[in-house]
Order: structure tokens, then sequence, then C-alpha cells
């Protein structure tokens, strides 16, 4: 898809982003009506946040997981790599070719949070994690408001080379942050599953988009006819 159809169809997904963060607040309001089931999810984020803007950036921690995220993303395309390297901040991966997926894979993927996930599946099959609910929903906060931090420093203060490869940076970052809107309405769904009306959510966005396509067709409609 060249640079030019990416740009109508980021255009095209404005509205649809638009609508999912609106979604996105009402479920994140709705799971805090819920505080005391929340709390620690809460903490984690805000601990995050706090060590990150007063003591530590992180930034080698983020840059290790970014670069192994675009290698785990290429090897899934088939797409050899050839060399990587990981700095304090900065680094790259080497491969034979890239496509949108592997450019954007790391602002897409909270890979941290699908480390705890992975580590949390895993030692469930040998043990119940009931009683560590907490910790884990310590960690995803922490590791959630990780990603949406840092990703956020990493488009607003660097020239990024990615969203020119993927396609541009308006489609880049409207497709960034409606894909990242959609994790976190899953990973809010999957730790409160009980507080998150995720389909309803769904249901509500396709009916606003159908009101919003009948509008501007009858209008077009109605223009043809004064024609």
């Amino acid at each position: 898809m060249n640079r030019f159809l990416k740009f109508l169809l980021a255009c095209v997904l404005v509205p649809v982003t638009c609508l999912v963060v609106w979604q996105d607040v009402r479920i994140l309001l709705g799971v805090l009506e819920h505080l005391s089931a929340a709390i620690y999810f809460i903490l984690g984020g805000a601990v995050y946040a706090g060590i990150h803007y007063k003591y530590y950036t992180f930034s080698r921690m983020y840059v290790f997981m970014h670069e192994m995220t675009h290698a785990v993303a290429a090897i899934l395309c088939g797409v050899r790599i050839k060399d990587v390297h990981v700095g304090k901040e900065s680094g790259y991966v080497k491969m034979s070719h890239t496509n949108t997926f592997i450019a954007l894979a790391p602002y897409f993927v909270p890979g941290y949070v699908v480390c705890v996930a992975l580590l949390y599946a895993l030692l469930s099959f040998f043990m119940d994690l009931t009683p560590y609910r907490q910790i884990v929903l310590f960690l995803v906060g922490f590791f959630m408001t990780f990603h949406f931090i840092q990703t956020f420093h990493t488009l607003w203060e660097a020239d990024q080379p990615d969203l020119k490869l993927a396609g541009g940076k308006f489609f880049s970052c409207v497709s960034i942050v409606l894909v990242n809107m959609l994790v976190l309405a899953v990973v809010l769904k999957i730790l409160f599953p009980q507080d998150v009306a995720l389909w309803q959510a769904v249901k509500e966005v396709v009916s606003q988009l159908s009101r919003g396509g009948k509008i501007i067709v009858n209008y077009i409609l109605e223009k043809i006819k004064q024609v």
C-alpha cells in the first residue's frame, strides 16, 4: 500500500480512533468505580509514573524491549535478521526488509506486559496463583504505564524513522493510538472481566459509525440531487 493510500486510510480511521478512545475512557471510569478491585493496577501505574518523572527513565530497558519487539515481529513475518544492537538511548535491528507491522510493532505491543502474562500462564500450570493476583495487577499496571509513557516520549521527542518506513507520520500515529486503545481495552477486560463490558463497547462504536456513515451518505445524495 503506497503512502497516499495509507494517508487516506488514516483519514478514515480518525473517527474510529476517536470513538475507541471515548469508549476506553468509559471503560476506565467503570473500572475506577470499583476502586478496591483496581487499586493495585492503579498503584502500579502511579509508581512507574512517579519513578519515571522523578528518578529514573528506564531508557535502556525500553530500548531493549523496543528492539526485541522489532526482531520478534520480523521473525513472525519470515524476515531475516542480520544484526541487533541495544544502547542506552537508542538501538537498531538490521533485517533483509521490513513492513508496516514490523516498523510499528514496538509502539503497539506492551512487551513487558506480554512477558508478565506469559510467565503467569506458565506458572499457573504448576501452582495456584490466585493469592498473587494483587502482584500481577501491580505489575501489569506498572508495565502498561511504562509502555504508554515511553511510547509517548519516543514519538514526541525523536524523529523516528520507523514512522516513515511504516507509511508516514500521520498514518503511523493514528494507527498507534488506535491499536494501543484496543490493546488497553482487551487488557482491562482480561483483568476485570466483571467490570468491563467490552462487547457492548464494540457494538456502540459500530452503531455510532453506522449512524455517522448514513448522515454522510444522505448529505452527499442531497448534494447530488441539487446539482
